[in-house]
């Protein structure tokens, strides 16, 4: 009964919330960068969208196939990823990582909100799909970076 009360309280009013709303949900029309992540345990899958203008994320859309947690994470992340640079959508990746495995700090600001997340970091089969939308991004910036000099 325990483990399945820690399971209730994971999926907490807030990242139901964040997982209903999800801001910039979709595909952009002509991206510059495509990149479609899947988390191979849970099935997830994240499509990020991106344009880039001096270096930073001009516009963005992500389109999200993934559990509570996942689109949880997507929500955080699409509210705060337009106007940051691929330094500052690293950290924040990297942030998530060590919070989720090893109760690190929480993700900088603007992303600060993925502290939601913190409960999850004892399901370590749900860390691939939280990271999904962060990792895509990075990846998606890194090949604008690539094409276009955009850092």
């Amino acid at each position: 009964m325990s483990g399945e009360t820690d399971l209730i309280k994971l999926y907490s009013a807030r990242i139901l919330e964040l997982a209903a709303d999800i801001p910039h949900h979709g595909r952009l029309d002509a991206p510059q960068a495509s990149v479609k992540r899947r988390a191979p345990l849970c099935g997830s899958t994240v499509t990020v969208d991106i344009l880039c203008d001096e270096g930073r994320i001009s516009d963005y859309a992500a389109e999200v196939k993934a559990c509570a947690l996942g689109q949880a994470s997507a929500s955080v992340v699409g509210a705060n990823i337009i106007g940051c640079d691929v330094e500052e959508v690293t950290a924040a990746r990297d942030a998530l990582k060590e919070m989720l495995k090893s109760d690190g700090p929480t993700p900088p600001t603007p992303f600060d909100g993925l502290e939601v997340l913190r409960p999850a970091r004892d399901y370590k089969n749900r860390h691939a799909s939280i990271l999904l939308t962060l990792e895509a991004a990075v990846e998606a910036m890194e090949e604008v970076q690539a094409q276009t000099s955009c850092a």
